[in-house]
């Protein structure tokens, strides 16, 4: 079962520059969440800093009672155990194939013998649809299996939480679709927390439990999938909507002044997306079920 991670006040800044500030949420344990934001607004340094990879100036990340802002260095090391990441580029060694690829973290981090990492390396290959590519160099395959390469790799330490940079970006919509479909499979068979960094709209719609979303550096938006899509904020409907008219400007936030002067066109009202399902064969996702015990 995914573990529960408890964000609160944190803020980041880079010399004078905010990044972002006072961000709290929780990310339930088991369930999906992505997060949102235009670029720039520091949704891959907020993720960082959950893993403990960057050092906010305030706040607190809480995960299995370790403070990942706070804490000891070992024991965020500790903790640090418990996550996997999946990075924006895949982030894979171009001398290597995809096997020792993704062995990579058990030969590092642990003292399993060969034929044991062979076994969950191939487990891993099979989940993501990579079996039969294990000799392949990185670039000799195309982008979408050096993502999903990626996230096997997240995947061989048997990480409660999974967390994923914009696992689409160079992706063309039908290897996005597979993708999404992908990540509500892993979500069933391993019931990790997953929190899920992305622009794609299609993603924000159909995979996640929970949205959030950051803009002018602060956490202007989160909840539950149904609530966000249909949200009246502003700023929630032009991200959504991808309109101009809008708080979101083209480098940055609009002033006041100009988002006065724009006629914001009356919109249809749209049948809320329908959340993706286990392929056939998978087990239920659990995180569902919880969900719906607490409501009881």
């Amino acid at each position: 079962m995914g573990i529960e991670v408890t964000v609160e006040g944190l803020t980041k800044s880079f010399g004078r520059q905010t990044v972002w500030e006072d961000v709290t949420l929780t990310l339930p344990p088991g369930e999906v969440t992505v997060l949102l934001g235009p670029s720039g607004t520091g949704k891959t340094v907020f993720l960082k800093s959950v893993i403990g990879l960057l050092k906010p100036e305030r706040g607190r990340v809480l995960v299995d009672g370790v403070d990942m802002v706070n804490s000891p260095e070992r024991e965020i090391y500790r903790a640090r155990r418990l996550f996997g990441l999946m990075f924006q580029d895949g982030a894979l060694f171009g001398s290597l194939n995809l096997f020792d690829n993704i062995a990579f973290p058990l030969r590092e981090h642990t003292r399993k013998k060969e034929d044991e990492i062979r076994r969950i390396v191939m487990e891993r290959m099979e989940m993501v649809g990579l079996v039969g590519s294990e000799a392949k160099l990185p670039g000799e395959i195309s982008g979408g299996m050096r993502k999903r390469a990626g996230l096997a790799r997240a995947l061989v330490l048997d990480p409660q939480i999974v967390l994923c940079d914009e696992p689409d970006s160079g992706l063309d919509p039908v290897r996005t679709s597979y993708l999404s479909q992908l990540l509500i499979d892993l979500n069933a068979q391993i019931d990790a927390t997953m929190l899920i960094v992305t622009h794609n709209l299609d993603i924000a719609a159909t995979v996640p439990d929970n949205i959030g979303m950051l803009f002018r550096r602060e956490l202007v938006a989160f909840g539950p999938r149904e609530d966000l899509l249909r949200s009246e904020q502003p700023v929630v409907r032009q991200f959504l909507s991808g309109r101009r008219a809008g708080p979101i400007g083209m480098s940055e936030e609009k002033d006041q002044e100009l988002q006065d002067q724009e006629t914001v066109p009356v919109e249809e009202v749209r049948p809320l997306p329908a959340q993706l399902q286990p392929s056939p064969g998978l087990p239920p996702r659990r995180a569902l079920q919880r969900r719906l015990e607490v409501a009881r």
